[in-house]
């Protein structure tokens, strides 16, 4: 695995929690998680397979409302639990993608405590411009805020069900 050569276009996202960094890291990272909340909206999981080590895989299939198939699959390349995440996407051009890993692109995420909560950082670092604009229209930006309103509505309710 090579590393891919980037631009300077890179898109951030942020979010704060209300869960320690590690509830947070964890539901990142483990599949029975992330298959619950990873999807753009209107999208189902079509499976979700982590393998969490430096060089490990993650497959993560999405299902369109309409049926069509949306894969985001890499390799990570750093892991700092429960702290920094560092994978990359694919080199294939099947789609820009929406909530997902963009295609030749470099994803770093960081989960910082904040109080009692998490400041969750994504940081996609892309090839191109032009596979930035690719990314931006093809919604990346809105659908991962979306998922990440998920992944809230997720850590609240599995803090309640424990609690």
């Amino acid at each position: 695995m090579s590393a891919i050569p980037l631009s300077d276009c890179e898109i951030v996202i942020t979010r704060t929690f209300d869960a320690p960094p590690s509830l947070v890291f964890r539901t990142w990272t483990e599949p029975e998680h992330v298959k619950r909340w990873w999807l753009p909206p209107g999208f189902t999981s079509g499976g979700c397979e982590i393998d969490l080590r430096v060089g490990g895989m993650f497959r993560m299939n999405m299902l369109s409302p309409d049926g069509e198939s949306y894969p985001c699959e890499g390799f990570y390349e750093e892991i700092s639990p429960p702290e920094r995440l560092v994978y990359q996407g694919m080199q294939d051009n099947r789609h820009a993608c929406g909530s997902g890993l963009p295609p030749y692109g470099r994803v770093i995420v960081t989960f910082v405590e904040q109080g009692a909560g998490t400041r969750l950082t994504i940081r996609a670092q892309l090839q191109s411009p032009e596979a930035c604009a690719e990314a931006d229209a093809a919604g990346f930006g809105t659908s991962w805020n979306a998922s990440l309103a998920g992944l809230a509505d997720y850590i609240a309710a599995s803090l309640k069900a424990s609690g």
